[in-house]
């Protein structure tokens, strides 16, 4: 069904609801109220669910059954069930695989490499675990307690490693095959991970190693008083390589998690690590606990289905073409159209899903290829969610630093989130700098 109306800005008001609720009610929750974990105490569904109510509100010239058959064709693309098969079976392997691989590789790796490049260390742990777990709030919240040990035991600050672990946690987020953010992102452009990757590899490669070298220079102005030390098993970490390895080869995602799955099973059990009978309940919670990202899919393609059909996308793209021109101009407007989108909702997934419908109408509009879009959207969705205060990934690691007698606070930990700044660098670079015949070739 075509746009009922062009250019109709009041289309638009559901994004607006949502985000008043979702934003407003979080920083008063948590900022004004000192409830801790304000916007965790939001329940994003209902918030959707209202927005939805106003969208379908508007327009009377609709009937209700004519709103609901438009919703019903937003959800059902293909590219929406896609991503919600995705996710839960993402969800799965790593309930099976479980999480004790990362404090397996942290400690193999400190107990090989000198005391003086432990937070290095830690940087390059926090990467490959979020990497292979495709979470980078599953990943603060087993290396931060690492991280807190090596400040307490070498004279790192503790705002420098908790720093350092956010920054890690990032990097695998925006470019794990099994990452909620790189489901929706692909899947909401519709391009093969593979593609999305090569893209996103080539941005975060030289901030991850310029991360790694200005770590390096800050630890070597360190005086240092001693080392950690912890017990590692290593084959706990096959079932995560099996999934990279997989990923990167270009197999079919469902078929790289059925190996993920069948090995972490095999490994955890044999390892002891899980009994026979917990299981299909371990799959079972892995898959459960995607249920708010996966609702948060469904809700966002109904309204936007409606936001379409309003003329509400192409008042924003007429607003975006009067202030960014040409191909570049387009890709920055993308990243900060996902920015913004990831300011108001502190959740990098739900701003990539409520960005993807714009974006897929933006590549058209500018000529940006679907996997860059994807990689766009992604990466400049990372960049603002590992920055922000009250982020998830901030929260958990400050409250985790906190419970283990190191108290942070999220400003004093900003500074030294030098990943993600240097991906924004990385970033614009790609955008403004790297040639257009080389980039369409990738």
């Amino acid at each position: 069904m075509q746009p009922m109306k062009k250019n109709n800005p009041r289309a638009l008001l559901p994004i607006g609801v949502f985000l008043l609720l979702y934003l407003g009610l979080g920083l008063t929750f948590e900022y004004a109220l000192g409830i801790s974990g304000g916007f965790s105490q939001i329940p994003i569904v209902i918030a959707f669910l209202i927005a939805i109510l106003v969208a379908c509100l508007q327009n009377p010239s609709l009937t209700l059954d004519q709103k609901l058959e438009v919703m019903a064709q937003g959800v059902g693309d293909k590219n929406i069930l896609t991503m919600l098969l995705i996710f839960l079976a993402a969800g799965a392997f790593v309930g099976v695989a479980g999480r004790s691989s990362a404090e397996s590789v942290a400690y193999f790796m400190l107990s090989m490499i000198p005391a003086r490049f432990a937070v290095a260390v830690l940087f390059v742990v926090a990467c490959f675990v979020s990497t292979a777990m495709g979470t980078s709030v599953g990943t603060i919240t087993l290396i931060v307690p690492i991280a807190v040990a090596v400040s307490e035991a070498s004279g790192f600050s503790t705002a420098l490693c908790v720093g350092s672990v956010v920054g890690g946690s990032m990097f695998g987020d925006n470019l794990s095959f099994i990452s909620d953010t790189t489901i929706a992102a692909c899947n909401g452009q519709g391009v093969p991970m593979r593609d999305k990757f090569r893209e996103n590899f080539a941005i975060a490669l030289p901030a991850a190693l310029a991360t790694l070298a200005v770590i390096l220079v800050l630890s070597f102005q360190v005086e240092l008083s001693g080392a950690v030390v912890g017990s590692y098993h290593l084959v706990q970490i096959i079932p995560y390589l099996l999934v990279l390895i997989g990923g990167i080869a270009g197999i079919n995602v469902f078929v790289v998690l059925l190996i993920g799955i069948v090995s972490g099973a095999v490994v955890m059990l044999s390892t002891g690590q899980l009994a026979a009978v917990d299981l299909l309940s371990s799959m079972g919670s892995g898959a459960a606990g995607m249920y708010e990202t996966s609702m948060v899919a469904v809700l966002v393609a109904a309204m936007c289905a409606l936001i379409r059909i309003y003329g509400g996308f192409d008042a924003l793209l007429s607003f975006i073409r009067r202030i960014f021109r040409g191909s570049r101009g387009g890709q920055l407007g993308m990243g900060l159209l996902v920015g913004a989108m990831d300011i108001a909702t502190a959740n990098n997934t739900v701003a990539i899903v409520m960005a993807n419908p714009i974006a897929k109408e933006m590549s058209r509009e500018y000529g940006v290829s679907p996997s860059k879009t994807a990689s766009i959207l992604d990466t400049f969705s990372c960049i603002f969610q590992g920055v922000i205060p009250y982020g998830a990934q901030m929260l958990v690691a400050v409250s985790a630093a906190a419970e283990l007698g190191h108290p942070v606070s999220s400003f004093q930990v900003m500074p030294y989130l030098i990943y993600p700044y240097l991906l924004l660098v990385s970033s614009l670079a790609f955008i403004f700098l790297a040639p257009e015949g080389r980039r369409k070739k990738r």
